[in-house]
């Protein structure tokens, strides 16, 4: 509940949830980060920094060798706070247009880069380390490669409908059905190819948020984590 005493005081508490999009990770694991008190990463919008980087200086993203060489180089400033959202690319200020539908429609090309991944699992390790180990980090295989030692480690899911209906909404009514299933359900499937985000691994809890509301998302989310640190070596 909002201000309940911080969990684990002093010690680590990494929160990490995998999910497919549209299962609304972001929204729910920035709650979950403010009734914690820890710090926020969404690793989704480094992503999206370097498609955004790619693009803004006409990187062919299909030779995987510059794309990569982008990655290595990029400036990136990110925000870990749960209630401000900032990303700054060579300074420039790129919050809003990351999330612009030419990026969404190009970032599994990135996504798919196993040396882009590399980089920036690098740099996902490192701010989780700067922050004590006290953060919630949501994304793609978030579970299984960037933070497997996490004290909680979980796969927010939802069926196909309700993700699109999400992504829909979410975007304001103005993408077709065509469009939302290209970003939601198509990405994915590309995504799969060097992700895993949609079966929970051995230890990972599952809460499927289909027919729940963002509360009671929330609501779950929280009783997980505190299952997970009462008794570690649970999962299921």
């Amino acid at each position: 509940m909002p201000g309940e005493e911080p969990l684990r005081v002093g010690r680590p508490l990494v929160v990490a949830i995998d999910g497919p999009s549209g299962s609304g990770k972001s929204s729910v694991s920035k709650e979950v980060a403010r009734r914690l008190r820890v710090a926020y990463l969404d690793t989704g919008a480094m992503y999206r920094a370097v498609t955004w980087d790619c693009l803004d200086r006409g990187v062919d993203l299909a030779d995987s060798a510059l794309v990569e060489a982008a990655a290595r180089g990029l400036d990136l400033e990110l925000s870990t706070s749960a209630d401000h959202e900032s990303v700054v690319v060579h300074g420039h200020d790129v919050t809003a247009e990351i999330r612009e539908p030419r990026i969404s429609q190009s970032v599994s090309a990135v996504a798919t880069n196993l040396g882009v991944r590399n980089e920036l699992i690098r740099r996902q390790r490192a701010l989780i380390a700067v922050h004590g180990r006290r953060m919630v980090v949501e994304g793609r295989d978030i579970t299984t490669v960037v933070a497997r030692d996490a004290e909680v480690r979980l796969l927010l899911t939802a069926s196909e409908e309700a993700r699109m209906r999400r992504r829909g909404l979410q975007l304001g009514g103005t993408q077709t059905a065509e469009d939302l299933h290209e970003q939601v359900l198509e990405r994915d499937r590309k995504d799969s190819a060097v992700a895993s985000f949609s079966q929970a691994a051995d230890g990972v809890y599952t809460v499927d948020s289909s027919d729940l509301d963002f509360e009671e998302t929330v609501e779950a989310v929280l009783a997980v984590v505190h299952a997970a640190v009462a008794a570690p070596q649970a999962g299921h």
